[in-house]
C-alpha cells in the first residue's frame, strides 16, 4: 500500500512539475497581449508612414535647395548683408534646407530600424528606436523654433537690413561690376522677379542715386528690374526702352516680399508635416515601450 502511495505521489509531483514548466513555457510564448499587440500593429504602420513622410522631407529639403531662387550662390551675398538674430540671412536659409535634408535622411534610417524591431520583437532595437525618436524630437523642435524665429523677425529686421544693404551696396544695375553685393542684387531682381526692397522708386530715398550716376538717359528702372530680364539678355531686353514708371514693363513687386512669399511656401509644409511628425512619434515611444515590457527576456530564452 505504501508503495503505491510513494508511486502515485512521484506521479502526482512529476505531473505538477511538468505542467508548471508547460505553463510558463506557454506564457512565455505567449508574447504580447492587447496593448502590446495593438502597439506593434501601431509601430509597423506609422514607421511606413514614417518612412513616406522621411522621403518627403528629403525631397522637399532638396527642392527647397535646388530650386529656391533665393538661396542661389548668385544672390547670397546681397542676403547676408542682412543679421538676424546673429545669423546672416543668406545663410540662415541655406542652412534650414539642408537641416531638413538630414531630418528627412534620419527619419528613413530610424523608420526601418523601428518596423525591424516592431515586427521581430527585439528588445534592444526598439530600445534604440525609442531614443532615436526622441533625438529625433528634439531636432524637430529646433528646426520649427528656428523657422518661426525667423518669420517673426521678418517684418522689421530683415526689412530694414534689406534697405540698408541695397542703399549702401548697389552700385550699377548690371551683373558684372566690381562690387559682389551689387551683382546679387541683380541678381536677385531677376530670378525673384521683383525690384528694389520694397519699391525701387522710393528704397533710395531723396537724391540721386549711385546706381545711375553717369548713365545717359537717366534711368529710373534698373535694367535688371524689366520684365522677362535674365542674365543672358537683360541689356538687349525688348522691354528696356519702356521699362519705366508708370507701365507694367518692370517687375512692380519688393524683393522683401517676394523673398518672403519664396520661403513661406515652403515653410509652411515643412511645419505641417514636422507637427504631425512630432504628435506620431510621442505615441511610437510609448509603445515601444510597451513592447519591450511585454517582451521581457523573451529574446534571451533558449
Amino acid at each position: 500500500m505504501n508503495n503505491i502511495i510513494s508511486s502515485w505521489q512521484q506521479k502526482s509531483n512529476t505531473c505538477n512539475v511538468k505542467d508548471l514548466t508547460s505553463f510558463f513555457t506557454e506564457n512565455n510564448a505567449m508574447g504580447l497581449t492587447g496593448c502590446g499587440k495593438f502597439g506593434k500593429g501601431f509601430l509597423v504602420a506609422i514607421n511606413i508612414l514614417f518612412f513616406i513622410l522621411g522621403i518627403g522631407l528629403f525631397v522637399l529639403g532638396i527642392l527647397m535647395k535646388v530650386n529656391v531662387s533665393a538661396i542661389n550662390d548668385d544672390v547670397k551675398p546681397a542676403l547676408n548683408g542682412v543679421t538676424v538674430a546673429s545669423y546672416k540671412l543668406g545663410n540662415l536659409v541655406d542652412s534650414l534646407s539642408i537641416l531638413f535634408i538630414v531630418i528627412g535622411a534620419f527619419i528613413l534610417i530610424v523608420s526601418g530600424l523601428g518596423l525591424f524591431g516592431a515586427c521581430c520583437e527585439v528588445k534592444c532595437m526598439l530600445v534604440t528606436y525609442a531614443v532615436l525618436v526622441m533625438i529625433l524630437f528634439v531636432m524637430k523642435i529646433a528646426a520649427i523654433a528656428l523657422w518661426f524665429t525667423m518669420k517673426s523677425g521678418f517684418e522689421d529686421v530683415v526689412k530694414e537690413g534689406m534697405l540698408k544693404s541695397l542703399k549702401d551696396n548697389y552700385k550699377s544695375d548690371t551683373i558684372d561690376s566690381s562690387n559682389a553685393v551689387s551683382n546679387a542684387w541683380n541678381y536677385m531682381f531677376m530670378s525673384l522677379q521683383c525690384c528694389g526692397v520694397v519699391d525701387i522708386k522710393t528704397d533710395f530715398g531723396t537724391g540721386t542715386p549711385a546706381w545711375i550716376a553717369g548713365l545717359t538717359p537717366t534711368p529710373v528702372i534698373p535694367k535688371t528690374c524689366c520684365i522677362g530680364a535674365d542674365s543672358s539678355n537683360y541689356k538687349t531686353n525688348p522691354k528696356l526702352s519702356t521699362c519705366q514708371p508708370g507701365t507694367a514693363d518692370y517687375n512692380m513687386k519688393g524683393c522683401y516680399a517676394a523673398l518672403k512669399d519664396e520661403i513661406t511656401t515652403y515653410g509652411n509644409i515643412f511645419v505641417g508635416v514636422g507637427i504631425t511628425i512630432l504628435l506620431i512619434e510621442l505615441l511610437a515611444v510609448v509603445f515601444a515601450f510597451v513592447i519591450c515590457c511585454q517582451t521581457g527576456d523573451k529574446n534571451h530564452a533558449v
